[in-house]
């Protein structure tokens, strides 16, 4: 046989045995899992959360530091804004160190409270690195996402101070806030957002995540977080020198009304941004912010006059922020009515906590943390599992994974109690490790600040400047 039909015969003996072969490897083809897309960066998402990320930060400084600063008198109103900045500065050398690991890796067989350190000191996260947003295959830099929510962690402990201003030491404000970050954000962040990923939300999770809780921008996370240590530190600390006895009135509502303007602004960085992607969800997010806010404003306001016989505008800054605090859990999952429903319900219950439950208990919280962020980011927790129903306008819980992003809705009863679940959690977490945090500050530096400091003010007797001169 030559060589050229040896070849020819080979040649037929191949196709022969690949048409034979050719249904099996269909089938194979088939029966196989479809392989993930490769993530690609969005430019415009990345641009979005970049814009996001700036306005959270505008969000506490100078936002929030105003917005306390014109409520405290005018003795202690650069302690306030020297607090809050200085909060800021120690909590982002900290996030990026070892938080932002803490907050979202997998933490092994503690992975249900809190991540691990596989990106201390950002390890492996460069600027080739990629965080997937929500949907399959779509995201932005890592680094971006690590700057966003770094925005996060600097204004929750940030709330805080407002719970106790007036009356704490500049030196344990910051152990407090070392060690509150370090044992109670960053476990509260990994147990609510580190989850197994858009396709697969059966991956490993924290904690409240796997309760099915849903929390679009951090109720549980930074509000009822923050109000429930406030409350724990003004009951430790004890009221103020001359509290009840002493006028203690704003020194500066004009200030005050700035703040809670910027707060208002930056906020559309929190919420909308939180959606990670400029989507229909990101636009959802930001008019709710708008008309929930809204809504908390002039709820407050008629409550205040039917109450005092007069609108303030104190009480009109401390609605808006009721309503910021109750949509931000609600802020992509519900529809613009029922954010407003929110804002609606949340002022006269927050009114009630300010106004009624503070003076029968005795409490001195100092600036309302825990009667407006507490007590509205309760409301909005537990407002958002009805409110999500599609029936009531709500967007439903999204499965980002499939091709139609198909909503669901477990129904009321099962998704208010993950959400009232992820609430307690949130109360028992903050309040226990708040009280175990501020007895070892107490312990080893002591929290109150002395008779005299208050009596001078803490903007001299703790950084020997006064926030205004006498011309």
């Amino acid at each position: 046989m030559s060589f050229s039909k040896s070849s020819s015969t080979l040649a037929r003996a191949g196709a022969t045995f690949a048409a034979l072969l050719a249904p099996v490897m269909a089938f194979a083809q088939d029966a196989a899992p479809a392989a993930a897309p490769a993530m690609t960066m969005d430019k415009g998402d990345n641009a979005w959360m970049l814009v996001s990320t700036i306005l959270v930060l505008l969000m506490t400084i100078p936002g929030l530091a105003l917005f306390y600063g014109g409520l405290v008198r005018a003795k202690n109103m650069l302690s306030v804004l020297m607090q809050v900045f200085m909060i800021t500065a120690v909590v982002m050398i900290i996030w990026v160190t070892y938080g932002y690991s803490l907050a979202f890796t997998d933490g092994g067989s503690l992975n249900s409270f809190v991540g691990g350190f596989s990106k201390a000191f950002l390890a492996g996260v460069d600027t080739t690195s990629l965080a997937e947003t929500f949907t399959k295959g779509v995201a932005i830099p890592e680094l971006t996402f690590v700057c966003f929510q770094m925005t996060f962690a600097c204004i929750t402990p940030a709330l805080i101070v407002g719970a106790f201003a007036e009356r704490i030491k500049f030196s344990a404000v910051m152990l407090f806030v070392i060690l509150w970050v370090t044992f109670v954000y960053f476990p509260m962040a990994h147990m609510v957002w580190f989850w197994g990923g858009p396709s697969a939300y059966d991956g490993p999770s924290g904690l409240i995540f796997s309760y099915g809780a849903i929390d679009f921008a951090g109720g549980t996370v930074v509000h009822i977080n923050a109000g429930i240590a406030g409350l724990v530190g003004a009951i430790m600390l004890g009221k103020r020198t001359g509290y009840k006895k002493e006028i203690m009135a704003p020194h500066s509502m004009t200030l005050t009304m700035v703040g809670a303007s910027l707060l208002w602004v930056g906020w559309f960085g929190f919420n909308a941004g939180s959606n990670l992607e400029a989507n229909s969800y990101a636009s959802l997010a930001m008019i709710n912010t708008f008309v929930a806010t809204a809504a908390a404003a002039v709820s407050w306001c008629i409550v205040e006059s039917f109450a005092r016989g007069k609108a303030s505008m104190l009480g009109a800054a401390s609605g808006a922020v009721a309503g910021l605090v109750a949509v931000t859990p609600a802020a992509g999952f519900v529809g613009p009515m029922g954010a407003i429903v929110l804002g609606l319900i949340v002022s006269p219950i927050c009114y009630f906590f300010v106004d009624v439950v503070k003076n029968k208990f005795g409490y001195d919280d100092s600036l309302d943390v825990f009667g407006v962020h507490g007590i509205g980011g309760i409301i909005g927790a537990i407002g958002t599992g009805i409110l999500v129903n599609p029936a009531l306008g709500g967007a439903g819980i999204v499965d980002y994974s499939t091709p139609d992003f198909a909503a669901s809705y477990a129904g009321t009863a099962t998704q208010v109690w993950a959400q009232l679940k992820g609430v307690l959690t949130t109360v028992i977490w903050s309040g226990v490790g708040s009280a175990v945090i501020f007895k070892i500050v107490d312990v080893v530096i002591g929290l109150r600040a002395s008779v005299e400091a208050e009596r001078e003010g803490l903007d001299l007797a703790s950084h020997g400047e006064a926030a205004y001169h006498a011309s």
